[in-house]
């Protein structure tokens, strides 16, 4: 059987949910459409979410429709929610992107295509709202060519001579089967598999209008991708049910995975692990099976699994990289007076493992714990959500901007540690890295210097914190660490030893180095009437930005740049809000 997983994203209040509902409507699945405001949504199952009318977290559902198994994510619109969106990114084959037709590309809808570029995901276009006046389909076109890309193309003209001709412009293969006689439908498979062509639909989810025909292009114009023969899958969320069972949610890419059968790989600090598989569910809203065998293409949940983390490759799969959106705002958690701080930060280590961007940082000094979130959205449910878990009811106290540190030249680091029948000796190279790469660590040590248990510990203990820099006791990125040479003591070294000379060894090279701050800046898109864009242009360079020139549309003028998120955040005045696309 084809199957096919495709997620559905949009900025907020663009219909999403309601186009979900609409699709599994049609195929069958549900025999009522819930709405968003009535807070009976099929795939909103969350508390929170029915009362605030928002998609928090991602959710799947599965349903068949012409001999095709889909299975459909939905996740969150809200920007300050994007990183739920961004993880499940890797479990997608296909994306439908849904755009408000009165309100057309918005800020947040050019980060979610940036977001579908780098993650390779052949994507349709659904425009909903269409039922609304003041929508131009013509207009609208023109708007997603220019701001998306020419590869747009309205699929109500497939089989026209125009339409033909457009995709003959979207590539050589297109263009070689139009001028050897058409373009067939396995072309534009191929085109859209490969991220040349974007199949535009118009309609209005809510009074099921246009939404059977994408349907329908979603069955007839995807194949499913080239799948591994041995087991691999790729984990894109950890949750936990109502019972507080840990639930790793994963996209199997290869063979299939059995009740009972042993995961090997390695935690996020790079130690090795094998687990038991107790359980594997397949969701469709609340509901799941419990099937003892899951196969290529299908998203499931299995418990028993401790050590996994979002992104993370299991089997035959690698891992993927860090994400594009990252929050740029650091705040302090305060505890009821009279708190065990160190049970609420194990507490909050689980919500971290399912939202790893909270960046949880303990600083033993300030005896405080901080965080990094997204915005107030964010805060009101994460305080929620604290208080219904784990019975804290937390406040959350500015705490500024979200740092990083960075070195700019080599330096070596020595951690000693040598209490009464205790050794351990560890040398470390720091070296600056590439920008956005974080830190990376490597071991040259000869195996005639040190055991290779104990330079696996090292690299262990490397790996399971975040390191803090020496300017402003922020986290450090862009570093190299390299393992040079070690000590032991065949009689007095335990593997604790090894932890307190390797924290020692990064701090002292770290001290010894020519540290450098790192501040977060936005990408900018400003859109204002044409006679306010001098006042814009002033405002992004006061606050120690670069904008671009102005690209004029009628009476609107555009204007792109970049400025540091905290002059910005108390500088920029326009009378649009700015939106975040990225911050490094």
């Amino acid at each position: 059987m084809k199957r096919i997983v495709f997620g559905i994203l949009a900025h907020v209040d663009s219909g999403k949910t309601t186009l979900s509902e609409a699709l599994l409507y049609l195929s069958g699945e549900i025999r009522r459409r819930g709405r968003v405001d009535h807070g009976d949504a099929f795939l909103d199952t969350n508390r929170i979410e029915r009362e605030r009318g928002i998609t928090i977290f991602s959710k799947q559902a599965v349903f068949g429709y012409k001999g095709t198994e889909f299975t459909l994510v939905d996740t969150p619109g809200h920007t300050d929610f994007s990183g739920e969106a961004e993880r499940a990114l890797g479990a997608l084959d296909y994306a439908v992107l849904v755009i408000s037709g009165r309100d057309g590309v918005q800020s947040h809808t050019e980060t979610l295509w940036r977001l579908l570029e780098r993650y390779n995901v052949p994507t349709f276009i659904f425009v909903n709202k269409m039922d609304l006046d003041g929508t131009d389909r013509g207009a609208l076109m023109s708007e997603l060519k220019k701001r998306l890309g020419d590869g747009c193309l309205d699929f109500a003209e497939v089989g026209t001579s125009e339409f033909d001709e457009a995709a003959a412009m979207c590539g050589e293969a297109l263009l070689d089967a139009y001028l050897g006689g058409g373009i067939g439908k396995a072309e534009l498979i191929r085109a859209i598999a490969e991220r040349g062509i974007f199949p535009c639909f118009f309609g209005s989810a809510l009074k099921c209008e246009g939404v059977e025909e994408l349907l329908d292009a979603l069955s007839e114009y995807t194949e499913p991708p080239k799948y591994k023969p041995e087991f691999a899958a790729r984990v894109f969320k950890i949750s936990e049910d109502e019972r507080g069972a840990r639930l790793t949610h994963i996209k199997i890419t290869g063979g299939s995975l059995k009740v009972k059968e042993v995961i090997s790989g390695e935690d996020r600090g790079g130690a090795p692990f094998s687990e038991k598989i107790d359980a594997i569910r397949i969701y469709s809203g609340e509901k799941f099976e419990t099937p003892d065998e899951a196969f290529a293409g299908q998203v499931c949940a299995v418990q028993g699994l401790t050590k996994t983390y979002p992104g993370q490759g299991l089997g035959a799969e690698e891992n993927l990289g860090g994400s594009l959106l990252n929050p740029v705002l650091s705040y302090r958690v305060r505890l009821p007076e009279g708190t065990d701080v160190h049970a609420a930060l194990r507490s909050l280590r689980i919500l971290e493992e399912e939202e790893p961007q909270l960046d949880i940082i303990w600083n033993e000094q300030l005896r405080e714990i901080r965080m990094r979130l997204m915005g107030e959205i964010q805060i009101e449910v994460l305080r929620r959500v604290i208080l219904e878990r784990f019975n804290l009811e937390v406040e959350f106290e500015r705490g500024g901007i979200a740092y990083k540190e960075t070195i700019s030249n080599i330096v070596e680091g020595v951690g000693h540690y040598e209490p009464l029948r205790h050794y351990a000796e560890v040398h470390l190279i720091l070296e600056p890295g590439k920008q956005g790469s974080g830190v990376k660590f490597f071991t040259k040590c000869s195996e005639d210097k040190l055991d290779r248990n104990w330079q696996r510990l090292i690299m262990t203990h490397l790996k399971e914190k975040t390191h803090l820099g020496v300017l402003t006791g922020s986290p450090i990125t862009d570093i190299k660490i390299t393992l040079a040479s070690g000590r032991a003591h065949k009689k007095h070294t335990e593997g604790g030893d090894f932890r307190q000379a390797t924290y020692r060894a990064v701090r002292q090279g770290l001290r010894q180095a020519e540290s450098v701050l790192l501040e977060p800046w936005y990408d900018l898109r400003i859109e204002v009437p044409s006679e306010c864009v001098g006042r814009a242009m002033s405002d992004v360079i006061a606050a120690g930005g670069r904008v671009e020139p102005p690209a004029t549309d009628g009476e609107t003028a555009v204007l792109t740049g970049a400025a540091p998120v905290k002059k910005c955040l108390t500088t920029v005045r326009s009378s649009q809000p700015i939106q975040q696309a990225a911050a490094g």
